[in-house]
């Protein structure tokens, strides 16, 4: 077993595995995401300067793992989406509160 897979099998591994329909994450509680063949983790830690949230994916377990740093201060988000498939995931913050939902599109 390769280090990159070691290391995303333990991400998965604590990440929770419910799908993400606009839950609450707590900080360092590890998220999994998915976009189709793209698929990852995300959490988010509180710092002075805002909330960090980190999202790691990957396509598959041989794709080069792919990481995004964003500071999310209240009301704001990022979004991670794919041209090839029709849902994002959005990461928010409300308050003192980070969300992570899956959003679908139509085209």
């Amino acid at each position: 077993m390769s280090i990159r897979s070691m290391i995303f099998a333990v991400a998965f591994g604590l990440a929770s595995l419910t799908t993400a329909h606009a839950d609450g994450l707590r900080p360092i509680q590890g998220k999994s995401i998915d976009l189709g063949g793209i698929s990852g983790i995300a959490y988010y830690t509180v710092q002075r300067d805002g909330f960090h949230v980190v999202a790691t994916v990957a396509q598959g377990e041989a794709g080069t793992p792919i990481r995004v740093v964003s500071v999310l201060a209240p009301g704001q988000r990022v979004v991670l989406s794919t041209p090839q498939r029709s849902d994002a995931v959005e990461i928010s913050r409300k308050g003192d509160s980070v969300f992570v939902r899956n959003n679908t599109t139509s085209n």
